[in-house]
């Protein structure tokens, strides 16, 4: 049986195009028989097999993208994880995860699932090329939290080396809000809220919060009938913390975020916020 000579320069064009090593790509155009597309195939099948094994690892680095379409309307922010630092910090892994950003914000797909499926480029879906990068790298490679906003204005910010990442839209659109918009993005970053305002923390921690400050309570040897008081107090103290409009602002705290936004305008407020970090 004839065997298919493989030129090197066939082995550049399928490691230009793919980013494998190259004796990676030397075996999977033997197996495709010169085929550069069928190579491609057996290099994506190479990468599912290896995701499969290593599904068990922990990904916890990596780098976190949030990014914004020009008139600021539009944003996305996804991570793409790796096992180790040496990986993430790889100019072709960030460059990778910045391709992404711009097909994910270009198509804007609803959901993890629908922005898995987004076309990459090279014939491969998003989900496909993390994939594939898992079976070039050998490592655990995933896109995952994604989410995307939609609003007057929205803000990114883009924290610590791509380490974390903010969105967050706000009820009114202007150029001088985008400052403000940024400061704001910061404190997201800086003192992680939990929600936007009281509403939007979930029920069961506000029934885990009142809980612990009645047991807190009772231990410090507070009557019974004023536990629930005593509880809601420190309830309130929580969302002063923890929800975004209620925290003290971290350039000005003598205000709270809400204030320092209708010093802008006063119908200025944030909607909504999506915070993703590493780990």
């Amino acid at each position: 049986m004839s065997t298919v000579a493989i030129s090197a320069a066939d082995v550049k064009k399928l490691r230009d195009m793919t980013g494998a090593g190259m004796m990676d790509c030397k075996k999977a155009l033997s197996a495709a028989g010169g085929d550069l597309e069928k190579a491609i195939e057996e290099l994506r099948k190479r990468g599912q097999k290896v995701a499969s094994k290593r599904a068990d690892r922990n990904a916890t680095e990596g780098v976190v993208i949030a990014k914004i379409n020009s008139d600021h309307t539009r944003g996305i922010i996804f991570k793409l994880t790796s096992e180790t630092d040496f990986v993430a910090k790889n100019d072709d892994f960030v460059a990778i995860a910045q391709k992404m950003a711009d097909q994910l914000l270009a198509a804007f797909p609803a959901n993890q699932e629908a922005a898995l499926a987004v076309d990459y480029g090279e014939g491969m879906t998003i989900g496909e090329k993390a994939t594939e990068r898992t079976g070039v790298i050998g490592e655990k490679i995933e896109v995952v939290d994604y989410a995307s906003l939609e609003a007057p204005l929205v803000i990114d910010y883009n924290h610590m080396g791509n380490r974390a990442g903010v969105l967050v839209a706000f009820s009114k659109a202007s150029d001088a809000f985008i400052q403000p918009g940024r400061d704001v993005a910061m404190q997201v970053a800086a003192m992680k809220p939990v929600a936007v305002d009281k509403d939007g923390v979930d029920a069961s921690v506000v029934e885990k919060e009142i809980e612990i400050g009645k047991e807190v309570a009772r231990n410090e040897g507070k009557p019974e009938a004023m536990l629930e008081k005593i509880a809601m107090g420190k309830l309130n103290k929580f969302y002063k913390e923890n929800t975004l409009l209620s925290q003290s602002f971290v350039k000005n705290s003598k205000q709270n975020v809400a204030q320092y936004l209708q010093e802008q305008d006063k119908d200025l407020t944030v909607t909504a916020f999506k915070h993703v970090k590493l780990g």
